[in-house]
């Protein structure tokens, strides 16, 4: 086992306060701090304490670091990335391929030439990128196209002219068929009509918040936040059609192929298939394949019941559940005193774990030897270690487990 250092990704749509002071950083940050990784990616590999990282780790010795089932099933990689993510403004409308669309994506890009940095690349691997994420503090998110019906009243209730189109267009089709037509059509809309539609669509929205509207509040509030960091831009509209969901802390969301999904607000733990694979749909001066992007989602409309993974607890260890092949994250709460909870917990589960801190210290002890961890680190449990024990070493603390199942 290895004590690892999340490498901090300073994108510029994060937080300056709130990784800095999970891990008892001077706050605020001197730049945002969006993600803490914790894994193997080619990009910014976490860290070992006693020298080198973690990629260049299961380079050296896949089976031993990952298990031979792992490297036969997904190659001589982790196939997951575990990551804390703090969003203080919101991130761009995405979804990402299934498996075989991300395959095939990959070989056609690759065919034409495009180099992986290319801007208008979409596929940088052949990886599908399932994720889920799980509330550390109220966690804001768009997520899957919302009951079309249920958006016809949104929308009417808006009460601007301009909208009358397609929202006729949605009340006479209010399915799948109904929702990609009216997205396809908001986003391919010249810039000259969006320039003029969505202003008025934010002025309906500031009437119906004067008049005291409370059943779409969030919905509206999130509209007018949009409009006012993306003034002219379509996902601004497509907002509109999407579940407005708020997470209380612990609470999960699973996140499929082909959901177009944008995280709001809030601190959050997330853990993904290792892969770079997204397609963009608004709210980003980033490159944008509408054709592609339509090709891969899925306008299904979906409930918050659809979105929300299965749990099971286990002593102290909290599980979510997912058809995920690569991944399954856990969350355990120990007491160091044992008086509120258990004060340690035994893992004998193969394959490669990261347990990373979210609050206190723990010690994880092994025939091999003893860490002690405090929040925002990590260790690593290779496949060939021996099995382990998490004591608590404060009062409380918290970790969450990612292993492959």
């Amino acid at each position: 086992m290895k004590l690892l250092a999340g490498a901090i990704r300073p994108y510029a749509w994060g937080s300056r306060t709130a990784l800095a002071e999970m891990r008892g950083a001077p706050s605020p940050s001197p730049h945002p701090e969006a993600e803490l990784w914790f894994g193997a990616h080619p990009a910014s590999p976490a860290t070992i304490d006693s020298g080198g990282d973690l990629m260049t780790l299961i380079e050296a010795d896949p089976v031993g670091q990952l298990g031979s089932a792992v490297v036969e099933e997904f190659g001589p990689r982790l196939p997951y990335l575990l990551k804390i993510l703090a969003a203080q403004e919101p991130l761009s409308l995405q979804a990402h391929p299934s498996a075989g669309q991300a395959a095939e994506g990959f070989a056609r890009e690759n065919s034409l030439g495009l180099r992986f940095d290319a801007p208008e690349r979409n596929y940088r691997d052949a990886w599908h990128k399932p994720e889920l994420v799980v509330a550390l503090t109220e966690f804001d998110v768009l997520a899957g196209f919302r009951d079309p019906n249920v958006t016809v009243e949104l929308l009417r209730s808006l009460q601007v002219p301009a909208l009358d189109p397609y929202l006729g267009l949605l009340a006479g089709q209010p399915d799948d068929t109904g929702l990609r037509a009216v997205f396809t059509t908001w986003l391919t809309l010249p810039d000259s009509v969006i320039g003029g539609l969505v202003p008025d669509v934010l002025a309906g929205a500031v009437r119906l918040l004067e008049r005291g509207e409370d059943r779409f509040l969030l919905e509206l509030r999130s509209l007018l936040e949009l409009g006012e960091a993306y003034p002219g831009d379509p996902g601004v509209l497509a907002s509109l059609l999407l579940n407005r969901l708020r997470l209380q802390p612990g609470e999960g969301l699973y996140l499929s192929a082909g959901n177009l999904h944008a995280y709001l607000h809030g601190t959050a733990v997330e853990l993904m298939a290792n892969s770079d694979n997204v397609l963009r749909g608004g709210l980003t001066p980033k490159h944008i394949d509408v054709p592609e992007l339509l090709r891969v989602l899925d306008f299904t409309p979906v409930s918050l019941d659809d979105l929300t993974p299965q749990t099971r607890v286990v002593g102290a260890e909290h599980v979510y559940l997912t058809p995920a092949p690569e991944f399954q994250l856990s969350w355990v709460r120990l007491d160091g005193t044992g008086l509120k909870a258990p004060s340690s917990i035994s893992s004998d589960l193969p394959g490669p774990q990261i347990i990373a801190v979210l609050r206190g210290r723990v010690t994880v002890s092994s025939a091999g030897g003893e860490l002690t961890a405090s929040a925002c680190d990590a260790v690593w449990l290779a496949d060939a270690d021996p099995d382990v024990v998490v004591h608590a070493a404060s009062s409380d603390a918290e970790f969450v487990r990612a292993l492959v199942p």
